[in-house]
């Protein structure tokens, strides 16, 4: 109830000029032959050069699948858009990440009823406790009288797809 009414918002992320000229410059090393686009390997190749991990089998289908019908592969523009969802992503879960440790205090992994009430407190002082604890039990998926990351994430993430 609580959440489906406050969805956290991503912000819209932009690429600075010296970023988008390092994801062209990724796509033309990836793109070895001159071809134009990038192949499934080249794709994986370019991940693993821009992110740091090798995509999964699923992550690289879901990608091929995307494809224009009529190309081989991914032109730049495609390759280019992918890239900024995909760092959108990492900048809205390093965000995440970053209010979930801020709440928890104590660096336990998890949140209790009492964090979350100090943390309430310090951003909406006015609001009920019955709020609070209403948040708290929705948030608390398992029902384990804590918030870990898991349920904290899910709960940040409510409603946005």
């Amino acid at each position: 109830m609580f959440l489906s009414q406050a969805g956290a918002q991503p912000r819209m992320w932009e690429a600075s000029p010296s970023e988008h000229k390092k994801w062209v410059e990724v796509f033309k090393a990836c793109d070895e032959d001159n071809k134009g686009y990038l192949s499934r390997e080249d794709f994986k190749v370019a991940i693993v050069m821009l992110f740091g991990y090798k995509p999964s089998k699923i992550e690289a289908d879901s990608v091929m699948s995307s494809v224009e019908p009529n190309t081989s592969g991914i032109v730049l523009k495609e390759f280019l858009s992918i890239v900024r969802k995909k760092k959108e992503a990492q900048v809205y879960w390093n965000e995440i990440r970053h209010i979930f440790t801020a709440f928890d205090r104590h660096y336990r992994g998890y949140l209790t009823l009492e964090d979350f009430k100090k943390a309430f407190r310090q951003v909406a002082p006015k609001l009920p406790e019955r709020i609070i604890l209403e948040v708290f039990r929705e948030v608390d998926q398992d029902s384990d009288d804590h918030v870990s990351f898991k349920d904290f994430e899910y709960a940040m993430n409510y409603g946005q797809k």
